[in-house]
């Protein structure tokens, strides 16, 4: 063989791997976004998905519209979800259906029922999903909830368990007449699942039927744990702490709203210990455990401890939402607890939530009630996107502090900005001149509320306003339109005018207020005092010892006032003879050396006035 053959070149075998192919299918791509977008709560991606749909033709298809419309309702676009609703032709039942969901989570009832009429003209009937959908939107409306139960019946939907628990859900949000109705068709029901039982127990709490409900708990075959949830919070609901422990330590499972509801329970019903024990004790916190806890302690002026436990809500990494903020600001603003409000305020300036209208309205609340308007207003004046109650609670702070003239200047600053003045507007400005000393204005502003705002006075405008006229003297104006309110008078009512009698001490009115007053609060000790009071400052004693005589022999004891201040981020109480404050002696030992010091002054301003008479006499 030549040696030639073995000289031909070889060929060499490529070692770069091969490339996977580039082309991917932007149907397939576009068809997996679809199956996510019922659930997509991400506006700009849905708009996105919605341009694809009409770029494929596809914004007819009645099998891919549904999802888009449900994504457009789970991010506020009603109306846009109604235009592509419109683009179908023939839509079908799951089409509808979606429609109707979408207007009941926008609280639209009147274009859910339209559309439910629209959909039986076109020939289109409605399946086992349109009724409970259709429900939702008639929310505590029980005479369209009884018409739908007739199409219900007549359709012959009422075996579908599905519907009769829709059914029940919404006549338990009806009132007592919805309660009734639901517990004749829970009785009528042959088949009874879960849901029929947790529904009607639900309905049960919700109307105050406690005992209804736990008999109907104890005799539910297979509770869970909704069922021991909702039990629970009624009992918690109701202040019957007592069972609502007792069944606390009988469930089989307990979760974090079990958790939860005892811990907002006990901390709503004062036993801070006691809920800071369960909190202790439970195996995972939330977020809106550590906001309970945090605003219980807040509540009780108990600052050091709310200031620990906010610190470590933080070390925990646990970024509170805006809820969490606004309880724990309402809770300062209750208490008086700037100290934790002024920090709470310095963990929101670092979030997206600085900007955010309901979190600036929660700060100047919590700032006018805790004193520091200075604070409340540079919050309200930075406050970008002011709506009604920002203007009412900036109003009210300025009012409540005695602020009047600069709370009608705001409020004319708001009527300049286009802001309609609601009732909560009308009662802080009838205030701001009964500090101011406007009657006449104030009752100008009265009358003018309905006239020209279309506000209806209501008992707390009536209130003001029988407090602007008896600070301002004109005790008979105030008594004539507490006879001529369309509200029965409350004990507020009377004891504002009682309040006032005692300002001009006005013997005679303050004991027909009084009279009132006993029959509404027969035990209430400061009603005696007040008019005791009255009569001493007229110089009528056998009167004053008298109403002391009947509070003695009714039983009724005057409960000693209660001040408090805060010091260092504490809030310390005080009442009259108080020897429980672990300072009280060093208190007691100041007190009596202010008494000495402005005993003294008065003495030696008494000899400076005999000195000074002494002079003239001798001129």
């Amino acid at each position: 063989m030549s040696s030639s053959c073995y000289n031909k070149p070889q060929l060499q075998m490529s070692t770069t791997p091969l490339r996977a192919p580039t082309f991917i299918s932007t149907r397939r791509i576009l068809e997996e976004n679809l199956q996510s977008l019922p659930k997509c709560t991400n506006l700009n991606k849905t708009k996105q998905l919605h341009a694809q749909i009409i770029k494929h033709n596809l914004h007819t298809d009645p099998y891919i519209v549904p999802g888009l419309i449900s994504s457009l309702s789970l991010c506020n676009q009603t109306l846009s979800a109604s235009y592509v609703f419109q683009q179908v032709n023939y839509p079908n039942a799951h089409l509808y259906n979606t429609m109707i969901k979408a207007y009941a989570h926008a609280s639209l009832p009147l274009q859910a029922l339209h559309l439910f009429f629209h959909m039986q003209t076109n020939a289109v009937y409605p399946d086992h999903f349109t009724y409970p959908f259709l429900l939702q939107a008639f929310n505590g409306v029980i005479q369209l909830v009884q018409m739908i139960h007739c199409h219900i019946l007549k359709f012959g939907f009422s075996s579908d368990i599905y519907v009769p628990n829709a059914l029940i859900d919404s006549y338990s949000k009806c009132g007592v007449l919805g309660v009734s109705a639901a517990k004749n068709l829970f009785i009528t029901m042959d088949d009874r699942d879960n849901v029929s039982w947790n529904s009607m127990i639900s309905g049960l709490v919700k109307s105050g039927e406690m005992d209804e409900a736990r008999k109907l708990f104890d005799e539910m075959p297979n509770r869970d744990g909704v069922s021991w949830n909702t039990i629970l919070y009624g009992c918690v609901k109701q202040g019957d702490m007592k069972n609502a422990f007792e069944l606390f330590q009988q469930m089989p499972e307990r979760n974090v709203v079990s958790w939860t509801t005892m811990i907002s329970g006990f901390s709503k019903a004062g036993d801070i210990e006691m809920a800071r024990m369960l909190f202790d004790k439970m195996p995972v916190k939330n977020l809106v455990t550590w906001t309970i806890i945090i605003s219980g302690y807040a509540e009780q002026g108990l600052t050091k401890e709310a200031f620990a436990l906010y610190n470590q809500m933080e070390a925990a990494r646990l970024k509170p939402d805006e809820t969490a903020f606004i309880s724990i600001l309402g809770a300062c603003a209750e208490s008086g607890l700037l100290g934790l409000g002024m920090k709470v305020h310095a963990s929101i300036k670092g979030t997206r939530f600085h900007s955010h209208t309901k979190i600036c309205n929660a700060l100047v609340d919590m700032y006018a009630k805790c004193g520091n308007l200075d604070k409340a207003l540079n919050v309200f004046n930075g406050s970008v996107n002011r709506d009604i109650v920002s203007w009412n609670v900036m109003i009210l702070g300025l009012a409540m502090h005695g602020n009047g003239r600069k709370a009608l200047q705001l409020f004319d600053t708001m009527k300049q900005e286009n802001f309609k003045p609601d009732k909560i507007t009308f009662i802080g400005v009838i205030c701001a001149c009964t500090h101011a000393g406007f009657v006449d204005r104030g009752v100008e502003y009265f009358h003018i509320m309905e006239k020209d705002y279309g506000v209806v006075p209501e008992i707390e405008h009536y209130g003001c306003m029988i407090d602007l006229l008896g600070k301002g003297g004109r005790l008979k104006d105030a008594f004539s339109l507490v006879n001529s309110m369309p509200y029965k008078p409350n004990a507020i009512i009377w004891g504002t005018l009682l309040g006032a009698c005692r300002m001009h001490n006005a013997v005679g009115p303050a004991t027909e207020a009084l009279e009132h007053l006993v029959k509404l609060e027969p035990s209430d000790s400061g009603n005696y005092s007040m008019l005791s009071n009255i009569y001493a400052a007229a110089g009528d004693w056998k009167s004053a010892a008298s109403v002391r005589v009947q509070m003695r022999r009714t039983g009724v004891e005057k409960e000693s006032g209660a001040s408090s201040i805060e010091v260092d981020d504490e809030v310390h109480e005080f009442t009259v003879f108080d020897k429980l404050h672990p300072n009280s002696s060093l208190i007691y030992e100041m007190t009596e050396r202010l008494r000495q010091q402005l005993k003294q002054g008065e003495d030696d301003s008494q000899i400076a006035s005999i000195e000074a008479d002494s002079n003239y006499d001798l001129v």
